[in-house]
């Protein structure tokens, strides 16, 4: 792909900045504060609370380097609340098959079928799914 705003590079470079605070800090101990201020039920307002407090000190702290680096710092507390946000609004997966016609397909999907849209082989296929 052929960025305008060298997009490729610079997500190579956050990548490397992510991958660089866990050799560092993230990699001391099993659990980290970000995990536990998660797990507690905060971690939004610490991410975003973050991404602002290094919003605000971008420019007005450090040089160019330390500046840049706060840029990072956004970027990556932005990601984690991403994340966050998936899993919050992750769609629940239905259970592999229940009475309402739900079941784990071979191809590793989760498929629901009603009585108004299944075909005869459908049925059959998913009686034998369900060991009848």
């Amino acid at each position: 792909m052929n960025y305008k705003f060298n997009e490729g590079n610079l997500i190579a470079e956050l990548k490397e900045y992510v991958d660089k605070t866990y050799d560092e800090h993230y990699a001391t101990d099993k659990y980290q504060a970000t995990d536990v201020i998660i797990d507690s039920g905060h971690g939004t307002g610490f991410c975003l609370g973050n991404v602002i407090k290094y919003a605000k000190r971008y420019g007005r702290k450090g040089d160019a380097a330390e500046q840049r680096k706060d840029l990072m710092k956004i970027l990556h507390y932005a990601l984690i609340q991403l994340n966050i946000h998936d899993e919050a609004n992750k769609p629940a997966k239905p259970a592999p098959f229940h009475h309402s016609g739900v079941y784990h397909g071979d191809d590793g999907n989760y498929h629901r079928y009603s009585i108004d849209n299944a075909a005869i082989a459908e049925w059959n296929n998913l009686s034998k799914k369900k060991g009848k």
